[in-house]
């Protein structure tokens, strides 16, 4: 298995982020798989400000069941905290409106990656916006 740096992780989730369908998400994973990188994805959107509490916690509950991380503490508030992270960047922009996008997650031996990725609605004149966010939780078997 290769080893990666943060930077690889990173580019994970932001495809996993950017793939249009599920059937694209499967195949990522695979190929992510394949160099030792896990990865999970999950679909998100609503009204911006009611939807960060369940991004936050659509993010773990998919890292977890995708086991992109173990069940403790430290792995949950990793994928908390860099979801909250990569929200807060996209926050200026979403402010009272619809948001619909992805959130994705990649993770290597203690590198997490979590990027979200939104269509920021009003009316017709869309716009999109990227955050990204990186933590270190320790292995632990």
């Amino acid at each position: 298995m290769m080893k990666f740096g943060s930077k690889k992780i990173a580019f994970a989730a932001i495809e996993m982020a950017l793939s249009e369908s599920r059937d694209e998400e499967v195949e990522l994973k695979k190929r992510y798989a394949s160099i030792g990188i896990k990865t999970a994805a999950v679909d998100v959107g609503g009204e911006f400000v009611s939807s960060v509490k369940k991004m936050i916690e659509r993010a773990i509950v998919s890292a977890k069941r995708e086991k992109v991380i173990a069940d403790n503490h430290a792995d949950e508030g990793a994928v908390a905290g860099a979801t909250r992270e990569a929200i807060s960047q996209i926050m200026p922009k979403a402010m009272g409106l619809n948001v619909g996008g992805k959130i994705g997650i990649a993770r290597q031996d203690d590198h997490i990656s979590v990027a979200v990725f939104l269509g920021i609605g009003l009316i017709h004149l869309d716009e999109v916006a990227i955050g990204l966010s990186h933590r270190a939780s320790p292995i632990r078997e």
